[in-house]
């Protein structure tokens, strides 16, 4: 589900002070039943799983890449598109080029939230996903913040909004959910394994 900026504005995280200045693209979130005491990796080791990442995201991620390929989009940038990395307070930074697996590259992670980039001939975006408590659960936010790197990153955004508004982000973000409950909650009472 999308929530409104301000809400995700409201939490105190790094990346407000980390991505000052680059728009809010947009927040989605997704509610995780209690599964104990969870932390932001637990939710990043869920998000490597193919599971959560294949159906619709699997086809629509393939095709993004290999239009990547085809048309140079994804080549190296060079270092100095990295200059967000210095904001980043000394003792979460993570070695440069850290990779999630993905196309992203994972700037910092505490407890409660991570922060990646990935820059591009299409885009600078950044993504940090924040893990809240909440009294029936959790709250896993999503939010992606986009420079642009040229005339082209607008007409990008505006070519790929539809899928990853209506299919990617809510298909991910529902197996993530299937993925959390799986992992993370005791079977129901009465159940076999």
């Amino acid at each position: 589900m999308r929530v409104p900026a301000d809400e995700y504005r409201a939490l105190p995280l790094t990346a407000h002070a980390v991505l000052q200045g680059v728009p809010l693209h947009d927040v989605s979130a997704v509610d995780l039943p209690d599964g104990g005491d969870r932390v932001i990796a637990d939710v990043l080791s869920l998000l490597s799983d193919s599971a959560v990442r294949g159906g619709a995201t699997a086809v629509l991620m393939g095709f993004r890449q290999a239009l990547g390929r085809l048309f140079g989009w994804d080549r190296p940038q060079p270092a100095a598109a990295s200059a967000f990395w210095d904001r980043v307070p000394a003792d979460l930074r993570l070695p440069a080029g850290a990779s999630d697996g993905g196309p992203l590259h994972l700037m910092y992670r505490r407890a409660d939230e991570a922060l990646s980039e990935v820059r591009n001939s299409t885009v600078h975006a950044f993504l940090c996903t924040a893990l809240q408590r909440r009294p029936d659960g959790y709250r896993l936010y999503w939010a992606v913040y986009v420079l642009p790197v040229s005339w082209f990153t607008p007409v990008y955004m505006a070519a790929i909004e539809p899928f990853r508004r209506f299919v990617v982000y809510p298909s991910l973000l529902r197996r993530l959910r299937k993925a959390w409950i799986r992992c993370y909650l005791p079977p129901p009472h009465g159940a076999q394994n």
